[in-house]
């Protein structure tokens, strides 16, 4: 493997559970758009599974090479070049029938958080759906021991980071205009939720 090609064991461990219900979701999408692509593995690996679909990377814009060299490598038609997209910024990335991120909410700030959400009502066509996956809380309190030691590195690293609970993720999908539509248990204490808008 190229020494500067991005790698990350979570990717590879997840994708497959995460997979099979991006499938069941998107069968009758046509383009998607994923929010903090990271490595590209995973777009990657859904592009190629689903080429029914038009799968658009993006990420803030020091994470583009990157993603690039997965893109290159795999050389699917269906992955166009990534795309520049920070939340903290407006940003006119055009219309799709839904969005996609993945251990994302709990790196950003809530400021970022919020952010995101108020924007994606702008970069999904009517009826559209959000998909987050990741480690959630409920109810402000951790679902699991390893995921509350996990929040607790997060913290010790970044104050403003740390795992989101769902209750409030879900009040700013519905300030959004977003409605809870789907929640499915992953691997390793994490979640996929999706939000479908009207």
């Amino acid at each position: 493997m190229d020494l500067e090609k991005p790698f990350s064991p979570a990717c590879e461990r997840n994708r497959g559970p995460i997979l099979a219900i991006l499938q069941q979701l998107f069968g009758d999408c046509r383009g998607v758009l994923e929010i903090g692509s990271g490595t590209g593995q995973h777009a990657v690996h859904f592009a190629a599974a689903m080429p029914w679909l038009r799968w658009q990377c993006s990420d803030r814009r020091e994470m583009l090479p990157g993603i690039r060299r997965w893109l290159d490598d795999a050389a699917l038609p269906n992955l166009p070049a990534p795309i520049a997209l920070d939340v903290n910024h407006v940003a006119e990335v055009g219309l799709y029938d839904a969005v996609f991120t993945a251990n994302t909410l709990h790196i950003m700030a809530w400021a970022e958080v919020e952010r995101m959400f108020r924007q994606v009502p702008g970069w999904l066509r009517p009826g559209g759906c959000l998909i987050v996956y990741g480690p959630f809380h409920r109810d402000g309190r951790a679902t699991s021991a390893g995921n509350a030691a996990f929040d607790r590195k997060l913290r010790m690293s970044d104050p403003a980071s740390g795992i989101r609970d769902l209750a409030e993720v879900d009040g700013l999908a519905g300030s959004a205009g977003l409605c809870r539509c789907g929640e499915w248990a992953m691997p390793a204490n994490n979640l996929l939720v999706a939000w479908q808008g009207h």
